[in-house]
């Protein structure tokens, strides 16, 4: 039906406005999206510009499949005065686009909830960065294998490429470590909104 669609729009050469509770139809069907939540919009923009670029946590826990996933942690500055993320015992620098966005707006250090999608999470990284968690499921999907996984007391998804996996042990109860990578981090203050938009 998606594709019936999009293909009578293309047909008839006009705006359509569809409203809808499924995220796929709105990232499949929209140019743009306008994203509600209790009456009240959240955000405007085209697919990949609320995907990459949430400007809240409902946003980003509402736009991908499976949901990003979310960690308690602490935006620090370190020694040589750059942003990076702790997460438990893990010490992330953010890349140099986020840098620039933080400092634009004098972002201080603070306790913060730290977002990454689980298709962003590698198991291949610095030992200072790296998150400890067990396997509680091992879902194989083919060109993937889709990881639920208990870490820092909470349920997290992660994707990894069968290529990646090179001979790990993926069974259950066993423990994996990972991290995410500095450009894929989102930021979010204890009003949920995103520190480098706000």
């Amino acid at each position: 039906m998606r594709a019936e669609i999009i293909k009578l729009r293309q047909k008839i050469n006009s705006t359509f406005m569809y409203v809808t509770h499924d995220q796929t139809e709105a990232m499949t069907l929209g140019d743009r999206i306008v994203i509600m939540k209790d009456g009240e919009i959240q955000q405007i923009g085209t697919p990949q510009e609320v995907f990459d670029q949430p400007v809240n946590q409902f946003v980003a826990g509402f736009i991908g499949m499976p949901q990003m996933n979310f960690y308690s942690g602490k935006l620090i500055i370190t020694d040589s005065g750059r942003y990076a993320v702790k997460v438990g015992d893990a010490v992330i620098e953010v890349s140099e686009e986020k840098q620039q966005n933080l400092k634009q707006r004098n972002t201080q250090p603070q306790d913060i909830t730290v977002g990454v999608r689980p298709e962003h999470i590698s198991l291949n990284g610095k030992e200072s960065a790296m998150i400890e968690g067990t396997i509680d499921v091992s879902e194989m999907m083919g060109s993937s294998v889709h990881l639920h996984i208990n870490t820092l007391g909470r349920d997290s998804i992660i994707i990894v490429p069968t290529l990646e996996l090179k001979g790990r042990s993926l069974s259950i109860g066993s423990t994996i470590r990972f991290t995410f990578g500095e450009d894929v981090i989102h930021m979010f203050d204890t009003d949920g909104l995103n520190l480098e938009y706000k």
